[in-house]
């Protein structure tokens, strides 16, 4: 469980020469009744991990597409608890890592020690909290490590160079390395200062990194990734998702492999 969960699914697309693909998605977003089979889905068409987004009234890491998606899951009545509630049910049908990527505050209602003992519960591997900085993870950290669950660091492009190697010496499960100056959304390109960046991050990282932020096409994805491990892609998945669009998600990510 935990970290090694995730490192031995990074090792195995590794070692097959397979780029990591991480989806995004929205836990509720199209109600909770459908997660189990959204994550059977996607573990079919050969993804490392899921990414499971905890919908949140403010996120200030999304752009409009997952801003959407997590007011859906709200109308739709989705809380934390229900979401560690479904994913404990069916936590033995799962083979792949779910990481959580959720915000503080959700966090802080619910209590860390109780976060942190249920994400173990049901089968949660890691968590990603962007409003959290280096210098605020006391918050939550030795409470993480308790329950095996890894805290994944985000590195943008506009960090300086020392601030990227202590988040590259400190993720755990791998680093996310945000590939825009921005939130989160569709792009059709990417600087040309990023591929630099995420080779440095690369050469630094204890960890796979992977590529998040604005990849929206195999051609993106097969680009970034040949300068990393591999890329983490939410807005277009959601979209793809909420449109029942499935086969173009297939696509999509055995496109990126």
């Amino acid at each position: 469980m935990g970290k090694e969960r995730i490192n031995q699914a990074f090792k195995e697309k590794i070692g097959a020469k397979q780029n990591i693909f991480v989806p995004y998605i929205m836990a509720g977003d199209g109600g909770l009744d459908q997660l189990d089979e959204q994550i059977s889905f996607l573990q079919e068409c050969g993804v490392a991990a899921i990414e499971l987004g905890i919908p949140f009234s403010d996120p200030v890491a999304d752009g409009p597409t997952i801003q959407r998606a997590g007011i859906r899951a709200l109308e739709n009545g989705v809380t934390l608890s229900n979401v560690l509630a479904t994913l404990k049910r069916s936590k033995n049908n799962r083979t792949i890592p779910i990481i959580f990527m959720t915000y503080i505050n959700p966090i802080f209602s619910y209590g860390v020690e109780a976060f942190a003992r249920d994400c173990q519960s049901s089968g949660v591997d890691g968590v990603i909290i962007p409003d959290v900085p280096l210098e605020e993870e006391s918050l939550v950290l030795s409470t993480l490590k308790k329950y095996d669950v890894a805290f994944i660091r985000l590195a943008t492009l506009t960090s300086p160079q020392e601030r990227l190697a202590e988040l590259a010496k400190r993720s755990e499960g791998f680093l996310y390395a945000v590939a825009v100056k921005g939130t989160t959304g569709t792009r059709t390109t990417h600087e040309q200062e990023v591929n630099a960046y995420l080779e440095q991050l690369r050469e630094n990282s204890n960890v796979p990194v992977l590529a998040g932020f604005g990849v929206s096409n195999k051609e993106q994805a097969q680009e970034l990734s040949s300068h990393c491990d591999g890329i983490i892609v939410g807005s277009k998945i959601v979209e793809l998702l909420h449109e029942g669009k499935h086969n173009d998600i297939k696509e999509l990510i055995q496109g990126s492999l």
